[in-house]
């Protein structure tokens, strides 16, 4: 007892000290081997450490990574914002429902939040405030609405859990769909709401004929999700090949196409690619480590004891995986929360016979919320950087949202089908 008091006061020390997080991790990791498994050779944490992230599906990560990056930095995500301003722009409260949709198309090219928040935050923001939302709300909403990046295909959370417990990425991608509209319709109702008591009023509709003509330039944008999923759901590619193929697409589009990039960014958004890339493999090294010993010391057996003692079923042991998820996502980034708690819940949702799939989009749906939670949601700071927004005030518009976030949560964690009626209709 007195040794795991010393883990949790190392482990609360370092927070407070603000280290990084694989720093953190991998203390912890070397405490617990030398209080608990000290017999243990040093080499196998390095044979650990490295065969963790040895694993072919991981490569899908830095490719939607540069994707993402090429992406936003070049002309894919204007072109498709202002594709959905010339369809949604003149409803009430047009530029919300655009930089919701405009979340969810730039994510199902780009598979990551805070690339999302970066590329879109610059074209709506202004236009939301010309439009008569308050800025707490359009700050918000930013910040949130990029959250369905993580849930629409392709994305690079569901790839980790995937690598975590072996569960199909592409029946991942496939169930995530649904939950990312689900998620967007939440927050479209909830900016139709907002829009109607403020008398929020859209812009003038725009002939058909230009709402064709912007459709047709943001068409290269938009063939992106159609190429990833298509291949593969088609059998064409496997998901890590249609990683690979978005990089290759992304270049061909921002360079020969729109013509919107040179030689010198490409190498600019490449090294920021690579530096983004390393910061995750590093976090998941050590996270393999982390998950080694949690193995040793049977936390899952011990986890699934203890809720045979006390007798509680599936509905207790899921409103508590919310709560760890939701406690955890205050204080530290998402995919170390991901790292940390999955390994000893995923076999305890096993053997109470939630299906894998659902489990991931519970677990999908906790990391959005974490990273919008103050106060060290990292959507928060991505924004205020881009924006050049204080954290206090875009902290004060985001309350709102992480309540739909939760409404949603509850209803895709008791509703399974949300989750898995999408799968069994595509996969059979």
């Amino acid at each position: 007892m007195i040794r795991l008091g010393f883990i949790a006061v190392l482990g609360a020390a370092l927070l407070v000290g603000g280290f990084e997080m694989f720093l953190i991790l991998g203390a912890l990791a070397l405490a617990t081997k030398q209080l608990f498994f000290a017999s243990l050779p040093d080499m196998v944490l390095i044979q650990k450490a490295v065969g963790s992230v040895n694993h072919s599906t991981l490569l899908a990560i830095p490719f939607f990574i540069l994707a993402a990056e090429l992406m936003g930095d070049g002309q894919i995500a204007r072109r498709l914002t202002d594709a959905m301003r010339a369809f949604l722009g003149h409803l009430p409260g047009g530029m919300g429902y655009t930089a919701i949709g405009g979340a969810m198309a730039f994510g199902s090219v780009s598979g990551s939040a805070p690339a999302t928040v970066a590329a879109l935050g610059r074209l709506v923001y202004p236009e939301m405030r010309k439009e008569g939302f308050s800025e707490k709300f359009t700050l918000g909403l930013i910040a949130s609405s990029a959250e369905t990046a993580l849930l629409i295909p392709p994305s690079i959370t569901m790839i980790i859990y995937a690598w975590m417990t072996g569960t199909s990425v592409a029946e991942l991608f496939i169930a995530g769909l649904a939950v990312g509209v689900t998620l967007g319709l939440a927050f479209a109702i909830y900016t139709w709401w907002v829009a109607r008591r403020s008398g929020v009023r859209g812009a003038a509709a725009l002939p058909w004929g230009e709402r064709i003509r912007a459709l047709g330039r943001a068409g290269w944008a938009l063939g992106m999700p159609i190429i990833i999923m298509g291949g593969i759901y088609s059998g064409m590619f496997t998901p890590t090949e249609a990683a690979a193929v978005s990089v290759v697409y992304a270049i061909l589009v921002e360079m020969v196409i729109y013509r919107s990039m040179g030689l010198g960014r490409l190498i600019s958004v490449t090294q920021r690619a690579a530096v983004s890339t390393a910061v995750i493999f590093i976090l998941l090294a050590i996270g393999g480590l982390v998950s080694y010993f949690i193995t040793l010391a049977q936390v899952p057996a011990t986890i699934i004891t203890f809720l045979n003692e006390v007798g509680a079923g599936p509905v207790i042991f899921l409103m508590t995986v919310n709560v760890a998820f939701f406690i955890a996502g205050m204080f530290i980034d998402p995919n170390s929360a991901l790292l940390i708690l999955v390994p000893p819940l995923y076999p305890v949702a096993l053997a109470m016979g939630i299906d894998p799939i659902h489990f991931g989009m519970i677990v999908t749906l906790n990391i959005t919320i974490g990273m919008i939670t103050p106060p060290f949601g990292l959507d928060l700071f991505v924004a205020s950087s881009t924006l050049r927004k204080p954290v206090l005030t875009i902290i004060s518009g985001i309350w709102p949202f992480v309540g739909v976030n939760i409404i949603v949560l509850l209803i895709v964690t008791y509703i399974p089908e949300i989750s898995l009626f999408l799968p069994r209709l595509v996969l059979g």
